[in-house]
């Protein structure tokens, strides 16, 4: 499992007790960001009516996840169309820079995606109280429930509300994580069995491959509108 084993580059960086160390983690962080600014640059550097691929290819991605906003969260959620944006594509570009050989999927971490699932929950939650008050409350009331069920479904509704960081942050985690250790797997065992017996478990590495870049891109579109669905509730307050 050394494959997801963070380690330091460069020498210790220590402040009250907290290792700030740069790491492979954060080094592969850096490398998706400049991979993404030079996308994004490249892309919308030159507006031509035919556009070129790596123009077309950003025109895509805006379009993308405007459509998912809008059918999502609605009018009301545009302003928040650049975070939701950053946010999907750094995780894709994570995801698939995760893909090519001797790097590091950062979204592989419970640490990466638990970060960005508690800043979006804090964030949709410090929102919804913004925009209702302590009307946002309603949200664990939903409407048409019988009194006698009242308590019940409220507890469940507080319940599932609290969970959904963990949710959104394991599902990440946990899809990135075995995935690249089935290929792990496969790939030992075309090493230990060779010319003869390595096509089999080969064949299977290269069909997973292929599912595993699949799977990236479906993980950063669910982790995206998931946010989407939260951002709905905290500006629409569903319930």
């Amino acid at each position: 499992m050394h494959q997801f084993k963070v380690h330091r580059i460069g020498p210790e960086i220590e402040i009250s007790g907290f290792d700030l160390s740069f790491t492979n983690s954060s080094l592969f962080m850096v490398i998706s960001a400049i991979l993404i600014m030079l996308l994004l640059l490249f892309g919308t550097r030159e507006k031509r009516l035919i556009p070129s691929k790596i123009q077309l290819m950003s025109e895509i991605l805006y379009n993308f996840i405007s459509k998912m906003i809008s059918d999502t969260a609605g009018k009301k959620a545009k302003p928040y169309f650049s975070f939701v944006f950053s946010l999907f594509i750094f995780i894709l570009f994570c995801n698939m820079v995760g893909m090519l050989p001797y790097s590091f999927t950062v979204t592989s971490h419970i640490i990466v995606t638990l970060t960005f699932a508690i800043f979006i929950f804090i964030g949709v939650t410090i929102l919804g109280f913004i925009i209702h008050g302590f009307k946002y409350l309603k949200i664990f009331v939903p409407s048409g429930v019988p009194m006698v069920l009242l308590p019940i479904i409220s507890i469940i509704e507080i319940i599932s509300y609290l969970s959904r960081p963990i949710s959104l942050s394991v599902r990440l985690f946990a899809n990135m994580m075995a995935g690249h250790t089935m290929l792990k797997v496969f790939g030992g065992f075309v090493i230990s069995l060779g010319i003869i017996g390595g096509w089999l478990p080969l064949t299977f590495s290269v069909a997973l491959t292929g599912l595993e870049i699949l799977v990236a891109f479906l993980q950063a579109y669910v982790f995206a509108i998931l946010t989407c669905i939260y951002l709905n509730d905290a500006l629409n307050l569903h319930h």
